[in-house]
């Protein structure tokens, strides 16, 4: 047996690899050189396009030229890091707790293949470059156009250290000296450090609009986010405003872009719905951030985020549910944020309201993720969807987030506090191995859709359906109409029109019936499905023993075998126990059938709540919560229907629970039957009513339950009392029982 050592010994054809098919575009590859300055210290960089005609379309001698003033490269660099690909020089920096430049910048690259995205660009490279406090300057030429474009050489591949690099260094410098320079029309004194590099032929179609959208994304490599504050929560630190980028077609300053971005300054500061400012806390589980200036805490594994469906969808794929949320922990690490909300409906209101043109500049943006204050291609992009939020609104619920259109911002992350997030090796996002990117993608989608079901439908359900329950309750619309078919009966007025608005009011009035009695139609129904999902558990249960002893029978009849007579009296007693409780049941729901809904007598409230206890029993004892019935002077009697007061007390009970099941024990329902003064308190310790909820409870569709929330239970309870002129309100702060959610129903009418 024979063995010898072998080495890795790469083609040339990497180079094609590392820099033409890697790197997506030229957006991508100039910001990589870009970074390389901004590594470098450098306080500008230029990039010009020399020999282009006005419409940027390339002549023969046409070629692109990035310049910076950074600290540039000395021979032993170039020889012995930058002609090596993946050199671990700046990531031995970062390992060594040299993570920060001279100038206080956090260093961007690690992977030592950047410098190759300028072979998207073209194919022949001259760099020369002046390293700092050096009078000399060296020349590195770079010359893959002579070579074939898959580098074979008569069809023999070529390894890649057949390349050959001409190094030459020139003293004195005569390229980079110290000299007056224009920069953005502005003249300034160029230091006498620094790196050109010239790329020519150009590859690839350039045009005028194809430079613009360069420059749009050149301009985006530092924060677009402007702050007064400079340690403002959640702005992208390392941001450094002296750090400029200038096109320039040959002498000629191009100033793209300056005017949109000063418009969307002003949107962002004047016309948003919410700013929201924060940051993750990873080690708390905890969001804290301000809402408008408020302050807000959501911890994880509260309510407000473990009752929504994207969060409990990502807590399934953790291998969690959401009573042990506390469990879970992030490899993302702690990360800041800014969103701006907008508002782009048509009845936006004042300020808010946002015309076409506006629209279009705020839907060139999206959310951006900055490392270290340095963006992470291509979140950000108007066409990528990082979070996910669009395919979520396609395939699940639309109405779960806001649309991507409507929410402007940044997410703000560091190398230092997130090492587990990493660019690939394409610069097209993170790398999505391992857990923390799903971690960093799925707390902010919880994060946003929180937004969207809370804050922002407050502001759409205080703007809009308010309104619309005012003019219904007023009876408005009715009012006028009579007044039009008065004012109608006057002599002057044409019969044609007089029969018209008459027939119109008939009509109206027919329509107005028949869908009020729909809507009514529905509240019952609701009813009846609340009881029907809160007894659907013990039923089943019920149900699936029964048919279990019956099976038992039949095998046993099957058998042949003798039927022991006392063992089948057994069975059978308990198959008419387990159906007798199925009838109980069954028989407590058919109260809210529509057949019993109409016979109103005098009711004892407190057998209703024993017959709604007895309902969700089997929930009560598997989420060990105690539920106690106090009564005071006479007993409680309210002259309405069985239906209404089941549905009244389904939907408190329903409430209840669902609130204390996150809540630590004991946990407790206590009602109070108040017969001298006609009230019923109904209380639990959960968390009680947040103070921005309470304005919205009673109100259709709001709900603070998350997705698990229809927003309709008590805004039903409400309409069916109001219905026999009785009440429910939140209780006020001496009616309070408990130290959680307490609400008052009153069962005096209101002439009484």
């Amino acid at each position: 047996m024979t063995s010898k050592s072998l080495k890795f010994k790469p083609y040339a054809r990497l180079l094609t690899m590392l820099g033409d098919q890697l790197i997506r575009n030229e957006q991508v590859a100039l910001s990589e050189l870009i970074k390389n300055a901004y590594d470098a210290d450098a306080s500008w960089v230029t990039v010009t396009f020399e020999n282009f005609d006005e419409e940027f379309k390339p002549g023969p001698r046409a070629k692109i030229v990035v310049e910076d003033d950074g600290v540039g490269m000395t021979a032993d660099v170039i020889e012995n890091h930058w002609v090596n690909p993946a050199t671990p020089l700046k990531l031995l920096a970062k390992n060594n707790d040299k993570r920060k430049t001279a100038r206080g910048r956090i260093i961007q690259g690690e992977k030592g293949i950047g410098r190759f995205a300028l072979l998207k660009l073209g194919r022949d490279v001259r760099i020369v470059t002046r390293p700092e406090n050096s009078a000399d300057e060296n020349v590195l030429d770079l010359k893959l156009s002579q070579y074939d474009v898959d580098f074979l050489d008569d069809q023999r591949a070529m390894f890649l250290d057949e390349l050959e690099l001409q190094l030459e260094t020139i003293s004195p410098a005569t390229t980079i000296i110290e000299k007056d320079i224009d920069l953005g029309g502005v003249d300034r004194r160029r230091r006498p450090q620094g790196t050109r590099i010239e790329i020519s032929p150009p590859v690839g179609k350039w045009t005028r609009a194809k430079v613009e959208k360069v420059y749009e994304d050149l301009g985006r490599l530092q924060s677009i986010f402007s702050d007064p504050k400079p340690d403002a929560v959640g702005s992208p630190p390392g941001a450094d405003d002296d750090f400029s980028v200038f096109v320039y077609r040959d002498d000629v300053y191009e100033p793209l872009g300056v005017s949109s971005r000063d418009r969307l300054d002003v949107l962002l500061k004047d016309h948003t719905v919410f700013k929201i400012e924060g940051s993750f806390d990873a080690a708390r589980g905890v969001f804290d951030f301000q809402l408008n200036g408020q302050q807000k805490t959501l911890p994880i594994s509260g309510p407000d985020i473990n009752g929504l469906t994207v969060f409990r969808d990502y807590l399934k794929r953790r291998g969690l549910t959401p009573d042990n949320a506390s469990r879970l922990t992030t490899e993302c690490g702690p990360f800041g944020f800014s969103f701006y909300v907008f508002d782009f409906s048509a009845d936006a209101k004042g300020k808010l309201l946002l015309d076409k043109e506006d629209k279009e500049l705020i839907k060139k943006h999206r959310i951006y993720l900055y490392r270290d204050g340095i963006r992470v291609y291509p979140y950000g992009d108007p066409d990528d969807d990082w979070l996910l939020i669009d395919v979520r609104r396609g395939t699940v619920r639309a109405s779960e987030f806001l649309s991507n259109d409507q929410v402007v911002g940044f997410v703000n992350i560091s190398q230092a506090e997130n090492p587990n997030l990493r660019d690939k090796t394409s610069r097209e996002g993170l790398v999505d191995t391992g857990q923390a990117v799903d971690d960093l993608r799925s707390l902010l989608q919880a994060l946003l859709a929180w937004v969207r079901k809370s804050p922002y439908g407050q502001y759409r359900q205080k703007a809009k359906t308010s309104s619309d329950v005012d003019v219904f309750k007023s009876g408005k619309v009715q009012t006028l109409m009579d007044e039009a078919v008065s004012a109608a009966t006057d002599e002057k007025t044409p019969p044609k029109v007089r029969e018209t608005l008459l027939e119109a009011n008939k009509q109206y009035k027919a329509e107005r019936r028949y869908l009020v009695q729909r809507a009514e139609n529905t509240e019952h129904l609701a009813g009846v499905g609340l009881s029907v999902e809160a007894a659907s558990h013990d039923l089943m249960l019920a149900m699936h023993r029964v048919m279990g002893a019956i099976d038992k029978l039949l095998n046993l009849v099957n058998s042949g075998r003798s039927i022991d007579r006392e063992a089948l009296q057994a069975e059978l007693v308990s198959m008419r126990g387990l159906l007798s409780f199925v009838q109980s049941q069954m028989g407590d729901m058919q109260l809210l059938f529509r057949s019993t809904k109409q016979r109103r007598k005098d009711i004892r409230v407190v057998d209703l709540v024993e017959k709604v206890s007895k309902i969700f029993a089997s929930f009560l004892e598997r989420n060990r919560i105690e539920v106690s019935v106090e009564t005071m002077g006479s007993p409680l009697v309210a002259k309405t229907t069985d239906a209404v007061l089941l549905q009244l007390l389904l939907n408190l009970f329903d409430n209840a629970t669902y609130w204390l099941q996150g809540a630590p024990e004991p946990r407790k329902i206590e009602i109070l039957l108040d017969g001298d003064q006609g009230t019923m308190t109904f209380a639990d310790n959960g968390p009680g009513f947040r103070d921005e909820d309470v304005p919205y409870v009673f109100e259709p569709f709001y709900s603070g339950k998350g997705e698990d929330g229809r927003g309709l239970g008590l805004y039903i309870a409400r309409q069916l009392l109001e219905r026999h002129e009785y009440s429910i309100e939140i209780a006020a702060a001496d009616q309070r029982i408990l130290k959680g959610a307490n609400l008052l129903v009153t069962f005096v009418k209101e002439q009484a």
